[in-house]
């Protein structure tokens, strides 16, 4: 296949884009900066330009841009970056995409574009798929919009499929790197009380996914998660076993809701007792089903 990613110098798409060369796919790789090698090419999602060849003969669009979201406090101006970085860029692919598909509507053309878990707000221990409704805080309402943008890519007969990513596990991961410096130094333990659900899925499984999604009849919502979520007292167990340290601070919920606001009420302080149905009925096997051998391999990957 003929595929164009965006946002691939970020942790998923800098893992993806070699591995779906190494299965013989063609890559092509939008980038906001100059061009720097034969496989780049400029787009301004900013202002919504797109050199229309670009998708005209491409087969896929794997669209992972957006703004990473960082233990900070959710400023207005902060939200209108992670809202606009996503929405700008998926609207601006869906709508070269939609141009593409009109003009050549024999040819199958797909659209994978992220999301997140964070679409069902915090549902406790409460199980949900991809069939549950979206939550109301600001992490969720992101999402509804996100997925909407997609819309005239679809509208145009366009397979679309939302990447709803758990918590990706990786040396490299904003999360695990955090906590791993945490437990190093001996700080370690359970985040609030614990008991809120942290879907989870290793970088290896989160790009398997992708490929095995660029080729299924699959559309609409996905969970890209492992098939058993764990709470963040049972991560932090996992975690600290992984590095060799104890798991005996636990970090106060006030604390961190004083400090990062509503970032950590609706990130860390909330979770989603989220499992992957889809993928399950569609027979896909992970590769790491196992936190601790998730983390294991995270941490001792180059």
């Amino acid at each position: 296949m003929k595929v164009a990613v965006t946002g691939s110098s970020g942790l998923i798409g800098s893992r993806l884009t070699p591995v779906l060369r190494a299965h013989g796919h063609e890559v092509l790789r939008l980038v906001r900066r100059t061009p720097r090698t034969t496989d780049e090419h400029r787009w301004d999602p900013q202002h919504h330009r797109i050199d229309p060849a670009l998708l005209a003969d491409v087969d896929a669009v794997v669209n992972l841009a957006g703004t990473p979201i960082r233990p900070r406090p959710f400023t207005a101006a902060y939200k209108d970056q992670l809202r606009s970085s996503r929405l700008d860029s998926t609207a601006t692919v869906s709508a070269a995409l939609a141009t593409a598909a009109t003009a050549d509507p024999q040819r199958p053309r797909v659209l994978l574009s992220a999301s997140a878990v964070g679409y069902y707000g915090d549902t406790g221990d409460r199980v949900v798929d991809e069939t549950a409704p979206p939550g109301t805080d600001f992490l969720a309402r992101l999402c509804v919009e996100w997925e909407a943008a997609t819309r005239p890519a679809e509208e145009a007969g366009v397979r679309v499929v939302h990447l709803r990513t758990g918590l990706v596990v990786d040396r490299d991961a904003m999360l695990v790197r955090i906590l791993g410096l945490v437990f190093r130094a001996g700080l370690g333990g359970r985040v609030g009380s614990g008991r809120q659900y942290w879907p989870w899925v290793s970088l290896d499984d989160e790009v398997a996914a992708i490929r095995f999604l660029l080729t299924t009849d699959l559309s609409g919502p996905v969970d890209l998660t492992a098939p058993v979520p764990v709470t963040n007292a049972e991560f932090v167990q996992h975690l600290a076993r992984a590095v060799h340290r104890p798991a005996v601070l636990p970090v106060p919920g006030p604390v961190l809701s004083l400090v990062l606001g509503e970032f950590a009420r609706s990130s860390v302080l909330a979770g989603q007792r989220a499992v992957p149905a889809v993928l399950e009925r569609a027979g896909f096997t992970w590769t790491h089903p196992d936190l601790d051998d998730a983390l294991r391999v995270a941490l001792q990957r180059p």
